[in-house]
């Protein structure tokens, strides 16, 4: 079998498994990293969603070898320093989950969308953010905890 090198939350990795084996897979069962959750295997829900080179991933539908030599990051990853991020700060203040399996996926699909859209309209975050979808229907919330977001990085970038 072929072995895949790739940076996992900052750390080389490298994997001897099958080449169209789910990234979702690997994550989970080879790396111990279960923050990705399993949705609906098919790519359509998004729970499964990871940052590869920034852009967010369906990782359930994203062969291992379409990784190598790239960056991915996982939940686990998001605050390396410990701290909470701006997006996962703001999905708790304004409790922005129900049961909480979607949020891993809806947190790094956001955090994607503020990186390439900062400041986001209502109507920007609905657009970045569809095809997460959220079987408790937090939609509301999860826009708000967007734009709550958008608005903490905007008070950390003006205050320095």
């Amino acid at each position: 079998m072929p072995v895949y090198r790739f940076e996992v939350n900052g750390q080389a990795r490298s994997v001897e498994t099958a080449a169209d084996r789910p990234l979702l897979e690997v994550l989970r069962e080879d790396l111990g990293l279960t923050g990705t959750k399993y949705g609906c295997g098919e790519g359509q829900c998004r729970a499964c969603t990871v940052l590869v080179d920034g852009r967010p991933a369906p990782s359930c539908v994203t062969p291992v070898r379409n990784v190598a030599g790239k960056r991915v990051k996982t939940i686990e990853g998001l605050a390396g320093d410990g701290a909470l991020t701006a997006v996962q700060r703001a999905f708790l203040e304004a409790q922005a989950f129900q049961c909480g399996y979607c949020t891993p996926g809806m947190v790094l699909g956001a955090t994607a969308l503020l990186e390439r859209t900062p400041g986001p309209s209502e109507q920007q975050i609905r657009e970045g953010l569809n095809g997460h979808i959220c079987r408790c229907t937090g939609y509301p919330r999860i826009v708000a905890a967007v734009q709550l977001a958008s608005r903490f990085e905007r008070e950390a970038e003006s205050n320095g």
